[in-house]
């Protein structure tokens, strides 16, 4: 994944001005800056699809609840998921102000969604941890946050290709899923909320041709 340095300083920028980051649940830099914002700041997107195998771990929900992950994901609702950790500074204040905005624009169909974020940072990443990040964010019942052990934090990371062995060297990647049956779709860089939209609206129209690429 290219992404400018252009680009990245005007995101960092934004965060380091407060306008952007895990006190703004009410605006984004999207809404700050009026709706053409996200062509002047956002990097580059690459969208493809991937087939991944779900593996089988086990991880504590912010509720503090040990689940199963692949039973977590096949719930029979579209999955949107990403992976953050609660100390970051730069990528994860955008991408999970990103999955707030979604989950506003979804909605009455917030609930027929399933925003799942899990941590890279499962030593520091407790669930009471994630349960104040997660309401940093504002995240409703249909956006979970999930930790665990390191072994299963890690096999998850491999698992969907974004484990990097440092936390501080992972990049903002977003996965989608119909189904269970159905492949992933895998968006590198700083995807809009309005790109996961139409993505999701793209999910829950069958019928319709997949669309070739997200702005």
């Amino acid at each position: 994944m290219k992404i400018s340095v252009k680009s990245r300083m005007r995101a960092l920028a934004l965060v380091a001005a407060g306008m952007i980051g895990p006190m703004a649940t009410a605006t984004s830099a999207e809404d700050a800056l009026g709706p053409h914002a996200h062509h002047q700041m956002m990097p580059e997107t690459t969208r493809r699809i991937a087939e991944y195998i779900v593996p089988q771990v086990r991880l504590a929900r912010d509720d503090g609840k040990t689940v199963s992950l692949p039973e977590e994901l096949n719930d029979g609702r579209p999955v949107v998921m990403n992976f953050i950790y609660t100390t970051c500074t730069a990528i994860c204040p955008l991408t999970s102000q990103t999955f707030a905005q979604l989950q506003r624009k979804l909605g009455t169909d917030r609930d027929r969604v399933h925003l799942v974020s899990i941590s890279i940072d499962p030593e520091q990443d407790t669930p009471t941890r994630l349960a104040a990040y997660a309401r940093k964010y504002a995240a409703g019942p249909e956006w979970q946050h999930y930790t665990g052990t390191l072994p299963a934090s890690v096999a998850t990371q491999r698992a969907f290709d974004v484990y990097r062995g440092d936390k501080m060297k992972h990049a903002p990647v977003t996965l989608l899923r119909a189904a269970p049956d159905k492949p992933w779709v895998r968006i590198e860089g700083f995807v809009t909320a309005d790109g996961l939209l139409a993505e999701v609206r793209n999910m829950q129209a069958p019928s319709e041709s997949p669309r070739a690429d997200v702005h």
